[in-house]
C-alpha cells in the first residue's frame, strides 16, 4: 500500500497526487497544493497554495 493511496484532500476529500518537483502532494479537483516538509506531507488547507490554471494546464 501506497501513502497515496490512504490519502486525500483535507478540502474536497478527492484523489491527492505527489509532484516531485514541486515537492508537493496536489488535488487536481480542489487546485491546492500542499507543501512537503521534512518528508511529511502537511495537509494543512491554510498551507496550502493554489495551483495556477497555467501550472494545471501545463504540468512540469
Amino acid at each position: 500500500m501506497n501513502l497515496l493511496d490512504i490519502l486525500s484532500c483535507p478540502v474536497c476529500k478527492g484523489r491527492v497526487e505527489y509532484h516531485k518537483n514541486t515537492a508537493e502532494i496536489q488535488c487536481p479537483r480542489c487546485r491546492k497544493a500542499y507543501p512537503i516538509v521534512d518528508d511529511i506531507p502537511v495537509m494543512i488547507q491554510e498551507q496550502a497554495r493554489i495551483i495556477t490554471r497555467e501550472e494545471s494546464e501545463n504540468p512540469r
